[in-house]
């Protein structure tokens, strides 16, 4: 083995001039790659400008397309017979057919019950449940779905003669 006087003599020896020129070089052979690289990409506001009119040409067409698609007639699956017809048409046929139907009457509105003691009517506190007796019943708070599966009016049962919830006190007016 060397012994450690050499060793620290090769360790603290000035370095070469070759192995400075070789890193010289280096950096030299990388801006000359980067240059390379970066040299034939198009700079300036000529590029921008470029690029901003294919941007506006693309959405002039587009519009136009768009135009044509809601103002002229065309088969969409031919096949399945599905047409594409102009949006101001379309207007003037929905309107016709809703002209043509009669307003049907939504109606009562059902009321809930009242409950069954003072207590299930108390809120319940956060994150408690409420009993099952307090809760109204979908069949009593849901109206019908559709008007034309309820049933008339003279059908239905008389409602109660007194109100459901009692009435508070009128508060007195002053003068």
């Amino acid at each position: 083995m060397a012994d450690p006087e050499s060793l620290r003599r090769i360790a603290h020896s000035p370095a070469p001039f070759s192995t400075w020129l070789g890193i010289v070089l280096l950096f030299v052979l990388f801006g000359v790659i980067v240059l390379a690289v970066i040299g034939p990409m198009p700079r300036g506001s000529d590029y921008e400008e470029t690029r901003a009119k294919k941007r506006m040409e693309n959405l002039k067409k587009l519009r136009e397309d768009t135009e044509k698609d809601l103002t002229t007639y065309a088969w969409v699956d031919k096949n399945k017979g599905v047409a594409r017809i102009p949006i101001s048409r379309a207007m003037e046929l929905t309107v016709a057919e809703l002209a043509q139907k009669k307003p049907v009457s939504a109606g009562p509105i059902a009321t809930p019950a009242a409950p069954a003691s003072p207590a299930a009517t108390s809120p319940a506190p956060a994150g408690f449940a409420q009993p099952a007796a307090a809760q109204p019943s979908p069949q009593q708070s849901a109206p019908a779905a559709s008007p034309s599966a309820q049933a008339p009016t003279s059908l239905l049962p008389a409602a109660p003669s007194s109100p459901a919830v009692p009435a508070s006190p009128a508060p007195a007016k002053s003068p």
